[in-house]
């Protein structure tokens, strides 16, 4: 699959802008899922939906990691939103799983912050996607 005449990388997920949609490898997703859990899934599909957001506001930050840690935190006050608003209901374990994705998805260490395509330490990810989840969208700084 392409997004504007560009390859879609395997083992990953991303919103293409170009035809508004996301894509993933489901392999790599399978593997997520199995070996992580299905929060997770939640998580990178939520994750992708705020780019989505974020072409539509046509918020555009300086850094790729100011992006992407804003898609962090975008999820997490999906997730927690949806939580308390009765429509989502997380299974004992599931914040473990969240926990244990991000863990998963954090940049190597020493990875400079205005690198292109950093998202940020697993540290950083983290904390975006729990001020999220505990305090919906305001600390998101989507306004």
């Amino acid at each position: 699959m392409s997004c504007g005449g560009q390859g879609l990388g395997l083992n990953n997920a991303a919103y293409c802008s170009a035809g508004d949609f996301i894509a993933y490898d489901i392999n790599w997703a399978f593997a997520a899922f199995r070996q992580i859990g299905d929060a997770f899934i939640f998580y990178l599909l939520g994750h992708e939906y705020a780019h989505a957001i974020q072409a539509r506001l046509r918020i555009q930050k300086e850094f790729t990691i100011e992006q992407e840690l804003q898609a962090d935190c975008m999820a997490g006050a999906y997730i927690g939103d949806t939580e308390r608003g009765g429509s989502l209901k997380l299974d004992d374990g599931d914040l473990e799983e969240l926990a244990k994705g991000l863990e998963v998805v954090g940049d190597e260490p020493g990875q400079p912050w205005f690198a292109e395509g950093a998202h940020g330490s697993a540290k950083q990810r983290t904390r975006a996607f729990d001020t999220g989840y505990e305090r919906s969208l305001d600390p998101c700084g989507v306004s």
